[in-house]
């Protein structure tokens, strides 16, 4: 029976790579660096698109990283099994006739029936995904309707939809730019920052559907020193105001004290975009965060007094 299960196993991996087949996963990838682990799809039909990939994920991580996925009908898959008999028996070389008859039987006995047999996938992006795949059957028949234990749920779909959610990462204009003054303020504003509303489709063609979408509600203002040497105003919207003369300021900063007192003679300001997501189905997940930060150099306005003469 092992040998079998065995057989099946390698069996249903390698029709994924057979000549002139479709090749399986990765059908749909997002992943990035630190501690991003992204979605990085193997042997699945799964398909990931939209305009929330390629940014800076933030970690999230989907509980289980590997999943059987349905796959066949019982008569498409006898096909397949009997198409790869050369490759049986490289796998099986002590194997006679018999014995390949003997492992077709199980798929020619669920012809006519109504059902349908799941293959196994998985997230290589998650460091315990091919190992958690390994523990799966190369295949298990599944009547219509039902779902097998560690079959892919839509709850599971969504998680992979926000595993691969990225936000872009802002970058932060100021003006003045170079150098600010005490007591001048400091506008703030982002850029690189595109569409507001970024969402990523996770979806098993012709089963089940799962979107999440993120939107830049804010951005937060640390001005990387306390409050009595800096005020802050955050009525900035999701990407704050590029500086407008005559316009009234109302986000950034208004340092208090020169910077000439801190390290490499300038104040660390750090600006955080958060990212609400939603989801359908009443699927609800934490927000993407993320910062980006300059060094504020702070100087004192110089002032020059002349005393006058009389005579």
């Amino acid at each position: 029976m092992r040998a079998l299960l065995l057989s099946l196993a390698l069996t249903a991996t390698t029709l994924a790579a057979a000549p002139g087949d479709d090749p399986g996963g990765p059908r749909g990838e997002s992943f990035g660096d630190g501690r991003t682990r992204g979605v990085i799809l193997r042997n699945s039909k799964i398909v990931i698109s939209g305009n929330g990939l390629g940014g800076k994920a933030d970690g999230y991580r989907v509980q289980r990283p590997c999943w059987y996925e349905p796959g066949d009908d019982a008569g498409d898959m006898l096909k397949r099994q009997e198409d790869v008999r050369d490759y049986w028996f490289h796998t099986n070389p002590d194997g006679t006739s018999e014995d390949f008859d003997k492992f077709l039987k199980q798929y020619k006995d669920k012809v006519g029936q109504d059902g349908r047999w799941w293959t196994p996938a998985y997230n290589a992006a998650d460091p315990n995904g091919l190992a958690c795949w390994s523990g799966l059957q190369g295949a298990v028949w599944v009547p219509t309707g039902q779902t097998p234990p560690a079959g892919i749920t839509l709850a599971e779909l969504y998680q992979l939809a926000r595993a691969a959610l990225t936000v872009p990462e802002p970058v932060i204009n100021l003006s003045p730019d170079a150098k600010s003054y005490v007591n001048l303020p400091t506008w703030v504003w982002l850029t690189g920052v595109g569409a507001t509303t970024r969402s990523v489709t996770a979806e098993l063609p012709g089963v089940m559907s799962a979107t999440v979408t993120a939107t830049l509600s804010r951005i937060d203002i640390d001005a990387g020193t306390t409050g009595n040497r800096a005020e802050v105003r955050e009525n900035c919207g999701p990407t704050g105001h590029p500086y407008v003369k005559g316009g009234t300021w109302t986000c950034g900063v208004r340092y208090l004290r020169s910077s000439a007192d801190r390290p490499e003679d300038a104040y660390q300001l750090t600006v955080t975009t958060t990212w609400p997501v939603t989801g359908g189905g009443g699927f609800t997940f934490d927000p993407v965060v993320v910062d980006a930060a300059r060094q504020v150099p702070v100087g004192e306005v110089q002032t020059t007094v002349r005393e006058g003469t009389s005579g």
